[in-house]
């Protein structure tokens, strides 16, 4: 309840102050030729200056603020969701890891091929199946590829 009293004598203050400042504005000389303003006029002939003045829309205002904060918001959890989609250090480390022993056994797998005199592979029976020229090319080029993509 004090806190209600306190705010409606602050609002009494603000609107009285207002009223305060919505006093006329005069324009005049001195008799040194300098230009002065004020809403006590001194000097010779002083000139009442119109000046138009609304007073602020409190809606408008608030919309304003609002729009603020709604895009700092916005530019926050875009922020946020941009660091969560970073991989962390440890991921990076475990995937250079992955990378390079994928690279070592591709590598091993190219040698194979290169000095093996006949390539086989097993059917579903556990038997040797002799590849012929071309599957041979097919799993150099497969290999080759490979280590195009693991190894940097």
């Amino acid at each position: 309840m004090k806190k209600l009293a306190i705010a409606t004598v602050s609002m009494l203050a603000v609107l009285a102050a207002n009223s305060a400042f919505a006093s006329d504005i005069y324009k005049w000389t001195d008799a040194e030729g300098n230009v002065h303003y004020g809403d006590r006029p001194a000097g010779e002939q002083p000139e009442r200056v119109a000046i138009a003045s609304q007073p602020t829309d409190p809606a408008r205002i608030q919309e304003a603020a609002q729009a603020r904060v709604d895009s700092r918001t916005a530019r926050s959890e875009a922020a946020a969701a941009a660091a969560a989609e970073r991989p962390s250090p440890e991921d990076l480390r475990a995937e250079a890891a992955e990378r390079a022993a994928r690279c070592t056994s591709v590598r091993a797998q190219m040698q194979q091929l290169v000095t093996s005199r006949r390539l086989y592979r097993e059917d579903e029976n556990g038997e040797r199946v002799y590849l012929d020229e071309s599957e041979t090319q097919q799993a150099r080029e497969r290999v080759e590829n490979q280590i195009e993509e693991f190894c940097d």
